[in-house]
């Protein structure tokens, strides 16, 4: 799962789980317009990524406003980390 992750090269799902961490962000979600304009990515792309993340249990889409807020889902990331730490 973690090789998914890297991929592409530029560690965008990576970034976008950290940006999910900073606590203005945390609270409220992540919106795929929120993502495209601070990548400089087109919206399309900023769903893939979304959509990739919460297809892995990473995110959890929560509807607000009409629209998807992305939030982490700590206990499954909780999880996946300690399968890593034991060498799964």
């Amino acid at each position: 799962m973690y090789e998914m992750l890297r991929i592409p090269l530029d560690r965008t799902r990576l970034r976008i789980l950290a940006w999910l961490e900073e606590p203005d962000v945390a609270g409220r979600g992540l919106t795929a317009d929120d993502v495209a304009a601070r990548l400089g990515v087109p919206r399309p792309a900023a769903v893939t990524h979304l959509r990739l993340l919460t297809a892995l249990g990473l995110l959890r889409a929560v509807p607000r406003d009409g629209c998807p807020h992305y939030r982490r889902d700590e206990l499954r990331i909780s999880d996946v980390a300690q399968m890593f730490e034991k060498g799964w």
